[in-house]
């Protein structure tokens, strides 16, 4: 048995080197064997990703080919409906037993958490890891404020002593990179190169994904 699973979700829409660098970070810093990379299916709280769940989930097992360290957790995108984090991580505790489960989100996705479908549930399946910079802003109140406050641990070893409940903020080097900005630079015609791997800008251009009229994709 694994001595904890880490979860790392998002849209990957694309993949790029942001992500990696901080998944690697998050894995090593918090001793981790079982790690996932879990793009989301449909995001309930975001537009419509540009790229297919199909093609977002095959961008990133390229990018992780080379990585066996590295897992890549398809649930969401073959689950049907809206992807609510709060199912997905019923399902994996349903499989890990009582083996710790920490659920790996940015600050933005933080500040934003009573938000989230369910979002106390969360603290009952999961320790939470808030991966920031030390310019971000916190931008808690209210009951989430007090959540955060009262579960928050500071050194990752006191999360492999429970399966869940607490709160951990992780410094790791966040890149100047966004997925974002990619698309923005292959509709205008710009190189993406060095700010993802080859294997996903060859995919994309196979694919004619993000380029200047290319229709919106769920």
């Amino acid at each position: 048995m694994v001595a904890a699973t880490g979860v790392f979700g998002g849209t990957f829409d694309p993949p790029h080197y942001g992500h990696l660098r901080a998944a690697l970070e998050a894995r090593e810093l918090l001793a981790l064997e079982d790690f996932r990379l879990l793009p989301a299916g449909t995001p309930p709280h975001r537009a419509a990703t540009m790229a297919s769940s199909q093609d977002r989930l095959a961008m990133l097992k390229l990018a992780l080919a080379a990585y066996p360290e590295f897992r890549v957790d398809d649930r969401e995108v073959r689950r049907e409906g809206k992807s609510f984090m709060v199912d997905t991580l019923t399902e994996i505790r349903a499989e890990i037993g009582t083996t710790p489960l920490l659920l790996i989100i940015g600050q933005d996705a933080a500040n934003d958490l009573d938000s989230w479908h369910n979002w106390r549930s969360l603290f009952e399946l999961a320790h939470v890891i808030i991966m920031r910079r030390p310019e971000t802003d916190l931008s808690w109140s209210g009951e989430l404020r007090e959540q955060m406050i009262a579960r928050r641990v500071r050194k990752p070893k006191n999360l492999h002593r429970t399966p869940s409940g607490a709160v951990l903020h992780l410094q790791v080097t966040q890149l100047a990179i966004s997925s974002t900005d990619i698309r923005q630079r292959m509709r205008a015609g710009r190189s993406s190169r060095f700010l993802m791997p080859d294997c996903v800008i060859d995919y994309i251009e196979q694919k004619q994904l993000y380029f200047a009229g290319q229709a919106r994709k769920g």
